[in-house]
């Protein structure tokens, strides 16, 4: 077990260094502009920008790396997106910003799907739980711990943008230098929208829900924190109380629903992320940063989590088996939830104040739970031996589900399941 990620080190290393410039440009971002006293709209639409790029990114890696090969396009894509780090001092304007965002949306999209598709491949049966559990912690401490480094290097200069491209130019090295051998790419599965609504039209409203909450916090959450009167330092402790919050929710909110009804965890989770979006909007103009802290825990431990919980829910009802063409479906959803939700947060804090902020985050998250609640009513219950085992997902890549599909494969049906019980009906 050490050897195999003795092997793997190089890969994590490189995700890890990947993650964590990505996780500290985002938050740069808004800071940065909103120093540069561009509007909240312009702002969100930076963040609309990226998502979109991701999109795009998303879609094309796959015949990218079966063309060019995993070393050579990781290289390229690394290079772009450390030039328009760089250019992003260069040209300090709004409309090219968007358009560099959009360039790193895809950079960021290739670079993961290469770097997963290398962990898939390359992990054996017996070593693929600490895998997964590895690959979870490299993520949750690069980006949490990559927040404080913008303090440290201020949002204002030249200096952060710098060690962001170092970041990715760096990334390069640990998979250069690899002994592992380069696989080929696995098949990421068509993506089907229409076919991922009818497997399940709760997890597709999920998704789209989900990324227009969450991804507004990522990439106008720290504009909310500024307007509300927060430091560079209160900003990234804003930002990484909610990560925080969704790192430690997501196993106690999986385990749950794989004992109980899923849809009535994802429900229930979902009902405290609107609440503690309430929390946050009626704190007032000037709060105690605490309360905020506390606050921003909350709506992530019970926000961020549902991504996982909508996938596990619709795998539930996948009878033909192709998990990866789902969960491309399923990233897709949340990726247009993603790159329209900034932009609509951003006119709401136009027109309203940063308090509209969560205001619509519980808005949205109100009406899933309507949603929700309608779909129970809609179909019967599953059998438990249809049931799946929760996995806490990241959402990156279709690459990754694979990981992830194999490893629940080996797990078998979920625990507290048993002949003669049976789930909450649908």
């Amino acid at each position: 077990m050490q050897g195999a990620l003795r092997n793997l080190a190089p890969l994590f290393a490189s995700v890890g260094i990947l993650l964590a410039g990505n996780g500290l440009q985002g938050t740069l971002i808004a800071v940065r502009a909103n120093l540069e006293a561009y509007s909240p709209t312009l702002i969100g639409l930076m963040g609309t920008a990226y998502f979109l790029g991701f999109i795009v990114g998303c879609l094309t890696a796959g015949d990218l790396v079966r063309r060019v090969g995993h070393i050579r396009v990781f290289a390229a894509f690394a290079a772009t997106a450390a030039a328009t780090t760089l250019a992003m001092v260069i040209i300090v304007d709004a409309f090219a910003w968007m358009a560099i965002r959009a360039v790193q949306g895809i950079c960021f999209a290739v670079l993961i799907t290469v770097v997963e598709s290398w962990l898939s491949e390359s992990s054996r049966n017996a070593d693929r739980a600490r895998v997964l559990a590895t690959y979870s912690l490299v993520d949750l401490v690069s980006v949490l711990g990559a927040q404080f480094i913008l303090p440290l290097a201020g949002a204002e200069g030249f200096l952060v943008f710098a060690l962001i491209a170092m970041a990715y130019s760096l990334a390069v090295v640990p998979v250069s230098l690899a002994r592992v051998a380069s696989p080929n790419l696995p098949a990421a599965g068509r993506v089907r929208l229409a076919k991922a609504w009818a497997v399940s039209p709760l997890a597709v409203v999920g998704c789209i829900t989900i990324g227009m909450t969450t991804g507004a916090f990522r990439a106008m959450g720290p504009v909310y924190a500024q307007e509300i009167g927060f430091d560079v330092g209160q900003v990234a402790l804003f930002i990484g109380a909610g990560i925080l919050g969704g790192a430690i929710a997501q196993f106690p909110l999986g385990t749950l629903s794989d004992r109980y009804d899923r849809r009535r965890v994802l429900i229930g989770a979902t009902a405290g992320a609107a609440l503690a979006g309430l929390f946050l909007t009626f704190l007032g103009s000037e709060p105690d940063a605490w309360l905020v802290y506390y606050g921003a825990f909350v709506f992530g431990a019970f926000a961020m989590p549902l991504y996982s919980l909508s996938v596990a829910h619709a795998n539930d009802f996948n009878v033909d088996g192709d998990y990866v063409g789902l969960s491309a479906a399923l990233i897709l959803s949340y990726s247009l939830g993603a790159a329209a939700g900034p932009f609509i947060v951003s006119v709401a804090i136009d027109l309203a104040g940063p308090r509209a902020f969560f205001a619509y985050t519980s808005a949205c998250h109100t009406v899933l739970v309507l949603f929700g609640l309608y779909r129970m009513t809609q179909r019967e219950p599953i059998t438990p031996a249809r049931a799946t085992r929760f996995v806490a997902l990241l959402r990156t890549s279709p690459i990754f589900s694979r990981l992830v599909r194999r490893q629940a494969m080996q797990r078998g049906p979920a625990p507290g399941l048993w002949e003669g019980e049976s789930k909450a009906p649908e």
